[in-house]
């Protein structure tokens, strides 16, 4: 069993890799970590059908951000898309954007915990996230919260996983071998 972290930029392809890495099994489990679509916001609903269009019938979806438990107890493959939302919808739930240092540690916490799932992971699991070190800083507080803690957060990810896989302009460049900063 292998697991695969597939980083990149927006629009990418890093998710169609993720999915073109599991495509030849019938019982993939997808795990959707984005917010739902509530009606108000169009762009989103056309990024949500563009993924669903994609995914093959047979493949189990589900939505949470619950991913160490879909971890636990896998049917077949897993793809976690991504980790970018999922960050995201911990600091929502919690409720924890004007206490970033109670985010930071939440973060922190659920990523050791998502770690650990992956390194006992008994099947085959590829995690999409967002490659956000390449952008400007970003003037609030949050928007460096959120970059700092995905780039934390997807290193740590790297390190538990097999592959690294970064995708740029669409291709795909394997960094599994690559030297990993101390």
């Amino acid at each position: 069993m292998a697991t695969t972290l597939v980083t990149g930029g927006t629009r990418s392809g890093k998710s169609r890799h993720a999915e073109a890495l599991v495509a030849s099994a019938s019982d993939v489990t997808y795990v959707a970590t984005g917010r739902r679509d509530d009606g108000t916001d169009p762009d989103w609903a056309a990024r949500l059908a563009a993924h669903r269009e994609r995914r093959a019938p047979s493949w189990h979806v589900v939505e949470t951000l619950d991913v160490v438990g879909v971890l636990a107890a896998p049917r077949g493959p897993v793809v976690v898309d991504c980790l970018g939302t999922w960050l995201t919808g911990l600091v929502d739930v919690a409720g924890a954007w004007a206490d970033l240092a109670a985010a930071a540690a939440l973060v922190e916490a659920a990523g050791e915990a998502l770690c650990d799932a992956l390194r006992r992971a008994g099947v085959d699991v590829v995690v999409v996230t967002n490659e956000v070190g390449l952008a400007p800083v970003p003037l609030t507080a949050s928007g460096r919260f959120f970059q700092d803690e995905l780039g934390r957060l997807n290193a740590a990810v790297a390190a538990a996983c097999d592959r690294v896989h970064l995708v740029v302009a669409g291709r795909v460049l394997d960094l599994s071998d690559a030297p990993v900063v101390r």
